[in-house]
């Protein structure tokens, strides 16, 4: 069975591209393009990690992962904010709340990967993993 990554972000493109890359390296990636769609795709899919990006429709990648975190079902799945937000407030407040990695966008395709593993490996090796 592939691990499957949701990946929440509302630029398609992005979204589509980032699956390609995950898909093409034994992933089974699900897209949703705003918080709400990506909050009911992680409680119906259950991912291993999630890729999240910050600014979105009808709430921001900081409320889903605030809300991710008080469902006692999803919050042990982590969470990679993927982001064109260059500050550095962003990336500590992402850290701060929990998060498992910061990247920002434009990302290398092999830096990814290896975050989206890791994430994984860390939540495997903590018993933390759904």
């Amino acid at each position: 069975m592939r691990n499957k990554v949701l990946i929440v972000d509302d630029d398609r493109a992005i979204a589509e591209l980032t699956a390609m890359w995950l898909n093409n390296s034994g992933w089974e990636s699900v897209i949703a393009g705003d918080g709400g769609s990506g909050l009911a795709a992680a409680a119906r899919h259950r991912p291993e990690v999630i890729v999240l990006d910050i600014r979105m429709p009808d709430f921001d990648g900081f409320e889903f992962h605030r809300r991710l975190k008080e469902n006692r079902e999803l919050a042990a799945i982590p969470v990679i904010f993927l982001t064109a937000n260059v500050h550095e407030s962003a990336r500590s407040q992402a850290m701060s709340s929990g998060a498992a990695a910061f990247l920002r966008k434009p990302y290398l395709p092999d830096q990814l990967l290896q975050t989206v593993s890791s994430a994984l490996r860390q939540a495997q090796k903590s018993g933390e993993c759904p």
